[in-house]
């Protein structure tokens, strides 16, 4: 993985998961909404002073949100924030920096 770069798109893992189901509250209050489905789809991720996850999530039929999280190094707080959204994405949509 080089620094700063973003990796390729790669299948959800249960790890990412639990991080989306992490945030997912900090988004709900965000958007001020409520998600009944909230399942990761892909991510890709970006290593920086800690690490961005750039998450695809299924919130329902051809319903997608993307989210950056970004995950602290070991030796700070190992707290997850969300960084970052975006809204009325499909299922095509490329995951990309923001």
């Amino acid at each position: 993985m080089i620094p700063g770069g973003l990796t390729e798109a790669k299948p959800a893992t249960i790890e990412i998961q639990e991080i989306a189901n992490m945030v997912k509250p900090q988004l709900e209050e965000k958007t001020n909404e409520t998600y009944e489905e909230f399942t990761a789809i892909e991510y890709k991720s970006q290593v920086v002073a800690g690490i961005n996850y750039y998450i695809k999530i299924q919130t329902g039929d051809n319903r997608y949100i993307h989210i950056k999280v970004f995950k602290s190094l070991p030796q700070q707080s190992h707290s997850l924030i969300l960084t970052g959204y975006q809204v009325d994405k499909t299922k095509d949509d490329e995951l990309a920096g923001f």
